[in-house]
């Protein structure tokens, strides 16, 4: 093949490699500068829209329920009152189970704390430990939050599911393990006016799973 002819066939390869390589590297590839601003978050939600944000996750008829106790506690947050309610709730389960009398008695109103010591004594004399484990986080909705002569009122359904582990004083017994989903409306009160913000169980009964 004459040389002439060779090299006109290379210069075609050549030119046509070089279009393939420009139509690859030619291009954007990757995220750009401009789509990295596009992507940017809006800035900081104000207090008024993070308070929004909060309220929507109540329903309209725990809205109503609320507004009495908001016309004598423009305070009150239901949001926050039920992340507290949760954490109460733990913790006087947890405290109840291994009879920790310090840890419940400035969570409860006199007369639940008599009730709950009448129980941690008859386990104490049957020689029995206990522990409760939360095998999921409780899920608590909040009932209704009233306002009664100087008294806040809330109530709050509770659904747990525990696993309570109970080991006897005689050690040839096995520990007996039990696993149950328990539903509960529990009534905390708050007197209005006061310095102390806290809220105190103030009765407990059974509820509808």
């Amino acid at each position: 093949m004459p040389a002439e002819i060779q090299i006109a066939i290379f210069a075609v390869i050549a030119a046509f490699v070089l279009f393939q390589l420009y139509n690859v590297l030619g291009k954007k590839v990757g995220r750009q500068p401009e789509e990295d601003a596009r992507a940017k978050p809006s800035a900081v939600p104000t207090a008024a829209e993070a308070t929004a944000a909060r309220t929507n996750v109540l329903d309209a008829v725990t809205l109503a329920s609320i507004a009495g106790l908001k016309t004598r506690d423009p305070n009150f947050d239901a949001v926050s009152f039920l992340e507290g309610a949760r954490q109460a709730h733990e913790t006087i389960v947890r405290a109840y189970a291994t009879g920790d009398r310090e840890t419940l008695r400035p969570l409860l109103t006199p007369s639940v704390m008599a009730s709950f010591e009448n129980g941690i004594a008859a386990r104490e004399a049957r020689g029995e430990t206990e522990v409760a484990e939360f095998v999921h986080p409780a899920r608590a909705d909040l009932e209704s939050a009233t306002a009664e002569d100087n008294c806040a009122v809330a109530k709050v359904r509770f659904l747990a599911e525990l696993r309570n582990r109970v080991t006897s004083a005689d050690e040839a017994a096995p520990e007996q393990i039990e696993e149950r989903r328990v539903a509960e409306l529990w009534t905390f009160e708050r007197t209005l006016g006061e310095p102390d913000p806290n809220w105190v169980l103030a009765r407990t009964e059974a509820a509808a799973a």
